[in-house]
């Protein structure tokens, strides 16, 4: 049995059926062949598929499809313009090398769309805290940061900041 559904992903409508056990995550590579959202842990612990659903970051992997019916997604293939320019992140993170292998990526600049959008200046922390679900293996997160805070206009702290002994 499969469920018939609609969305509006980065914009253009989207309809196709969907298993009702198939996760977000899955119907987005899968069902619409947008395969910039990628899959990790598939128990929502790393951040690797993160999603905004109705301007909220969600976890692809444990959204079903069926759950989105009617919403708005957006994923990393809608933040450059339709010309293949980057967003302002997406040219951040570059410049500031805050990918390596870039498997995370995806997720992590859509978590930050998420916090930039809802506070357009924030600190150093607020950043760090917004992140904080979203696992890296190779970068340490300096970076990543980094590239968050110059979008916002903030100075990046160094990293001996976060070293002080008790």
């Amino acid at each position: 049995m499969t469920v018939e559904i609609e969305l509006l992903v980065n914009g253009k409508p989207y309809s196709g059926t969907a298993d009702p056990r198939t996760t977000l995550a899955d119907f987005l590579r899968h069902g619409l062949g947008l395969r910039g959202t990628h899959l990790g842990c598939e128990h929502g612990a790393c951040g690797v598929c993160t999603v905004l659903v109705d301007g909220a970051s969600v976890r692809g992997c444990l959204m079903l499809a069926v759950q989105a019916d009617g919403a708005i997604v957006e994923t990393v293939e809608g933040l450059a313009a339709p010309d293949g320019t980057l967003s302002p992140l997406q040219e951040a993170f570059s410049r500031e090398h805050g990918l390596q292998c870039g498997y995370c990526t995806p997720g992590m600049l859509m978590t930050l769309v998420e916090l930039l959008r809802e506070v357009p200046s924030p600190t150093e922390a607020e950043v760090r805290e917004a992140i904080s679900g979203n696992l890296c293996r190779c970068t340490g997160y300096q970076s990543i940061v980094r590239a968050a805070l110059s979008v916002a206009g903030k100075p990046f702290e160094s990293p001996e900041a976060h070293n002080v002994e008790d």
